[in-house]
C-alpha cells in the first residue's frame, strides 16, 4: 500500500524535467546555488555530487569565505563543473560573508544583533548593496523588528528593482504582521520577477492560506515548493504532511513523513513525526476492523 501511495502522490506531482546528477567542486565549505535555489554545501574535498538537476541550461553561483562571490553557467549535458574562486580583499564582501554566516548561525537575540551589526557595516560602506539589505531584512525580520525590515527590503528593491528574493522576504514579514493581501500579492510577485521559480514564495504562500484555514490550496503550494527545491528542504515534507492531516488525508500525509525520515532521519522534527507514523498506523488498523 505504501508503494502504492507514493506512486499516486508523484503521479499527481508537478511534472519535472528529466533529472541527472552532477558533480560541483569548487573551494571546501562552499554554498552553492542553481538557479537562485540553495543546493547545500561543499564538503571537506571541494565537492558537491547532487542527485537531482534538470536538463538544459542553469546559472550556478558560489560563495566561500574569503573568495570573491561568482556565477558560472552549467551548460545542457554537462555532469561535471569545476569552478576557481579568487580570493578577494574587498571589505565590503567579507563582511557581508560574515553577516551571512552569523545569521545562519544565530539562535537568540544576542547573536541576530550582531549578525545585524555585519551588514549594517557592510550596507555603510556600500549603500546600493541589495543583497546585503536582504539579508538584515531577513535578521530583522527573526528579531520582529517589522517596520525596519520593510525599510531594507525598499531600499533593495530601489537599487534592484526586479528581485524576487527580496519580494519573498517582503512576503514573510506582511505575513508576521497578518496582512495576508499584501503577504500574497509579494510572494506572486517574486514568482513572476523568478519566472515562476521560487520556492521560498510558494511555501510563504501555503502558509498564508494555513493561516487562512485553505488547507487544499496549502498542499498545492508546498507541493510546488518541493518540486523545485529537489529535496534540499527536508523540512518542507513536514510542513506537507501536517497540511495533509488538516484534510483528513492520513495516508498522503504518511508518505510525506516518511520522506522527511528518508531525508532527515536525525532531524528536528524526527522523532515526533515518527510517533505520528505510528498513531497514523494505529488509526489505520483500527479502520480496517471496523465492519
Amino acid at each position: 500500500m505504501k508503494l502504492v501511495v507514493a506512486a499516486l502522490l508523484f503521479f499527481l506531482a508537478p511534472v519535472i524535467r528529466a533529472q541527472a546528477p552532477v558533480t560541483i567542486t569548487t573551494e571546501p565549505n562552499t554554498i552553492i546555488w542553481i538557479d537562485e535555489i540553495r543546493r547545500g554545501t561543499t564538503d571537506a574535498s571541494g565537492k558537491l555530487s547532487l542527485t537531482k538537476v534538470s536538463a538544459g541550461r542553469h546559472t550556478v553561483r558560489v560563495r566561500a569565505s574569503g573568495f570573491k562571490e561568482t556565477a558560472v553557467p552549467l551548460l545542457p549535458g554537462r555532469r561535471a563543473l569545476a569552478v576557481k574562486l579568487i580570493t578577494t580583499t574587498d571589505q565590503v564582501e567579507l563582511l557581508f560573508q560574515q553577516a551571512e554566516t552569523a545569521r545562519e548561525k544565530a539562535r537568540d537575540e544576542a547573536t541576530r544583533q550582531q549578525a545585524a551589526d555585519l551588514y549594517r557595516q557592510a550596507i555603510k560602506l556600500r549603500p546600493a548593496f541589495p543583497a546585503a539589505r536582504v539579508g538584515l531584512a531577513r535578521i530583522l525580520l527573526d528579531l520582529n523588528e517589522f517596520k525596519e525590515a520593510h525599510v531594507e527590503i525598499d531600499a533593495a528593491r530601489r537599487a534592484r528593482p526586479s528581485y524576487p528574493e527580496a519580494s519573498a522576504v517582503e512576503g514573510r514579514i506582511y505575513r508576521e504582521e497578518a496582512f495576508d493581501r499584501e503577504a500574497i500579492s509579494s510572494f506572486r510577485r517574486a514568482i513572476r520577477e523568478a519566472g515562476g521559480v521560487q520556492p521560498e514564495a510558494y511555501v510563504g504562500l501555503a502558509k498564508v492560506y494555513e493561516d487562512k484555514g485553505q488547507f487544499e490550496q496549502a498542499v498545492a503550494e508546498f507541493r510546488r515548493a518541493i518540486a523545485q527545491l529537489s529535496d534540499s528542504e527536508p523540512v518542507i515534507y513536514q510542513m506537507l504532511g501536517a497540511a495533509y492531516e488538516k484534510i483528513e488525508k492520513p495516508k498522503e500525509a504518511g508518505v510525506a513523513y516518511e520522506k522527511y525520515l528518508e531525508l532527515a532521519p536525525n532531524g528536528s522534527y524526527a522523532a515526533a513525526i515518527r510517533s505520528i507514523l505510528e498513531q497514523l498506523k494505529r488509526d489505520a488498523a483500527g479502520e480496517q476492523i471496523i465492519p
